[in-house]
């Protein structure tokens, strides 16, 4: 039972991307719309739907945004992973991190070397903030994020439900 409900979750996380790609330019127009008219109820409706998609989604189903993408490590997340692993800092980045091309750092590689074979993450306790925060979508005025929220809809079925719901609370 457990196998066939992991098959069909990556089964719907295989057609995500497309699906994603075919909301495209619909989602775009809307966080257009979203900024230049805002809705003052917009960031209660937000974290509302958020709560309420979150609360049905178990993320160890899916794991898909720590097989796929890696977050940005700030200095206070490799100190704090490096004290875990009781390296120094420099020890840590030069072991799992690289330096992306905007000067962030980032994994070397995906899958995250902290998904166990379980999408479970080892470090989970003291993971980066990216990871904490991550689909961001119960960001106050969402629609300053709308890039990364996009390029996560393709990424996170969760962010997909909730960018769906919003349409449908907030029509524009």
């Amino acid at each position: 039972m457990k196998q066939s409900f992991r098959s069909l979750i990556e089964e719907r996380l295989k057609k995500l991307p497309a699906l994603a790609q075919k909301k495209f330019s619909e989602n775009r127009k809307y966080f257009e719309r979203l900024r230049n008219k805002t809705p003052r109820n917009l960031d209660v409706v937000v974290e509302e739907i958020h709560d309420e998609v979150f609360a049905k989604t178990d993320c160890t189903q899916c794991a898909n945004c720590c097989k796929t993408t890696g977050p940005l490590f700030k200095q206070k997340d490799i100190e704090r992973l490096a004290a875990h692993k009781k390296i120094r800092p420099a020890e840590f980045v030069t072991k799992y991190l690289r330096v992306d091309e905007d000067g962030d750092y980032v994994l070397q590689k995906v899958p995250c070397v902290f998904l166990d074979q379980n999408n479970l993450c080892t470090v989970y306790d003291i993971r980066p903030q990216a990871c904490r925060e991550y689909p961001h979508t119960n960001r106050k005025k969402i629609y300053q994020i709308a890039d990364m929220t996009l390029k996560n809809v393709a990424i996170c079925p969760a962010a997909f439900e909730i960018i769906e719901r919003m349409k449908k609370a907030l029509p524009l």
